[in-house]
């Protein structure tokens, strides 16, 4: 396939030119490969008022290629200009040296604005005409047909197709039409649903992807900011052999996995990328999304983190296919970790159990063994608890789970021959390590705790699986009592470190993972 390069291109949008160049000085100072003026944001716009800003971009110490846009409003302008006035404002800005002008593929057929527009693309040097189609509201009915008329309209445009991704399976027909063609084309989603398209365009060869200064200046749903492309999603070290890996969540806006995954891969210095994955619905939208991907050997993804609410979905996906489930993940009933084998059948795994087994015994100095007999009190009774009561009855802890509601407690008692009781009979409760697994205390609830202070006692160790913030309401209060404390830090970064093993076959450094996760807490404060 003939490969261009992938511009990295930050719109403009500004209402007046001293805007516009503050938000040009922005980009480029963050590394914009191009910049996209988009002129209908412009209040009182000319088209010597858009020379005048394409001129100083041009004479700007770090010149970039420029692309001229003046949209539409049907087309998601900003300001509806006169159709006469942005063509204006295009042929001017090609007189005026910019790369590139963008116009609508439905306006296009009209015979007056091809010959206004050919004509400047004949007089200019390098200009270059893309020739952009937007759906708002979904998918194309057909993105290759699409395509094809592009091209046959306008053989020598470069052509723009960008549609909403309502749901993240939206994207792989964008993914196939880059992936079936080659050269210079635009393919890009919108929305959350369509964040993928936009870090993924570099490794499928889209000619451009975009991505704003600051969230303020986005000129489209689910657009990046360009520190978070370049930082966080390593943009400038992906290619088209880079393989992909993500956490499988709804909702994943708030997921650290990404940040912890990345920096290790960083560390390590490998051809490796891990997404945010957004998969809404259930057990059918997660199977479609895993069918999409396996069909799909090119887009080169490796491996998946699964969490809430999917776990389930991922245990019965792996087992439906014949592949592989680790022993005590079936006993659990929970998958959090899918690798694709080389033979592209899944395997499944629950590092949940291992992340909070070795965060105990880190915590209280002790080895797996002497875990054997160890009276444990486990608060709550859901998917965290299932894991983590597994992993400890598998190694011969002695459990109680104490549940807000009774029953539910019973049952997972008599799954794994625990002992059960109710909240109420915390008070009276005799452990030696006490265990969080409820959300209690998690941020923005930081004044709450799911244990009475009086419950407490020194030589307890308290470990709460809650790890924003780090030191729970639960922890400050053990420390009070001279307790030992095991934050819940500790368990997420060793579930992370062994995914990372799992699928790099290398142990991750984990004082990066959780220097990582100090740093996101550091940021969102």
């Amino acid at each position: 396939m003939l490969r261009t390069m992938t511009y990295l291109a930050v719109p403009i949008a500004a209402k007046n030119l001293d805007l516009a160049k503050q938000q040009i000085e922005a980009a480029l100072a963050a590394g914009a490969e191009m910049l996209e003026l988009r002129t209908d944001y412009i209040e009182n716009l000319s088209a010597d008022m858009v020379k005048g800003l394409v001129g100083e971009v041009k004479t700007a110490d770090k010149p970039v290629p420029l692309i001229v846009t003046c949209r539409d409003k049907r087309q998601g302008g900003a300001i509806g200009y006169p159709r006469h006035l942005r063509v204006d404002v295009l042929t001017g800005a090609l007189k005026a040296g910019a790369e590139f002008i963008d116009f609508e593929y439905e306006n296009f057929h009209s015979i007056e604005n091809q010959e206004k527009l050919r004509r400047a693309l004949s007089q200019s040097l390098k200009g270059r005409l893309v020739l952009s189609a937007h759906n708002f509201k979904g998918k194309f009915a057909n993105i290759t047909k699409q395509y094809r008329h592009i091209m046959t309209v306008c053989p020598e445009a470069i052509p723009k197709l960008v549609y909403t991704a309502n749901h993240i399976n939206d994207c792989f027909e964008g993914f196939d039409l880059l992936h079936q063609t080659s050269g210079e084309r635009i393919v890009l989603c919108m929305g959350q649903g369509g964040l993928s398209s936009r870090i993924l365009a570099k490794k499928l060869n889209s000619f451009v992807t975009f991505a704003s200064v600051d969230e303020s200046s986005a000129t489209a749903p689910g657009q990046l900011i360009i520190g978070q492309l370049k930082g966080l999603y390593r943009y400038d070290s992906i290619d088209c052999d880079t393989e992909l890996y993500g956490v499988i969540a709804e909702p994943v806006g708030h997921s650290l996995s990404p940040a912890i995954h990345n920096a290790c891969f960083a560390e390590k210095d490998m051809n490796k990328l891990y997404l945010p994955l957004l998969v809404e619905g259930g057990k059918s939208e997660f199977d479609r999304f895993l069918r999409n991907v396996l069909l799909r050997k090119w887009l080169g993804f490796k491996g998946f983190s699964v969490t809430i609410p999917h776990k389930q979905s991922a245990l019965a996906y792996v087992k439906s296919g014949g592949g592989d489930v680790e022993r005590l993940a079936e006993k659990i009933g929970a998958v959090n970790t899918l690798v694709i084998s080389g033979d592209d059948r899944l395997k499944g795994y629950n590092t949940d159990y291992a992340g909070a087994l070795d965060a105990i015994t880190s915590g209280m100095g002790i080895t797996r063994k002497e875990l054997k007999g160890l009276s444990v009190a486990v608060v709550g009774a859901g998917g965290v608890s299932r894991a983590i009561v597994a992993g400890l009855s598998d190694v011969g802890a002695k459990v109680k789970i104490y549940n807000r509601t009774v029953e539910r407690g019973e049952r997972l008692a008599a799954e794994f021959a625990c002992d059960y009781a109710g909240l109420d009979d915390l008070p009276n409760m005799d452990a030696k390590l006490v265990i969080n697994c409820t959300s209690v205390g998690m941020y923005p609830n930081v004044d709450e705790t799911p244990a009475p202070k009086g419950c407490l006692k020194k030589g307890m160790a308290v470990f709460d699986t809650v790890y924003n913030p780090a030191e729970t309401l639960l922890l400050k209060q053990s420390k009070e009592a001279s307790a030992k404390t095991i934050d819940g830090i500790s368990m997420f970064v060793n579930q992370a470190v062994a995914q990372f093993k799992l699928f790099t076959g290398t142990k991750a450094k984990a004082e990066i993972m959780r220097k990582t996760v100090m740093e996101s807490f550091s940021k969102k404060a």
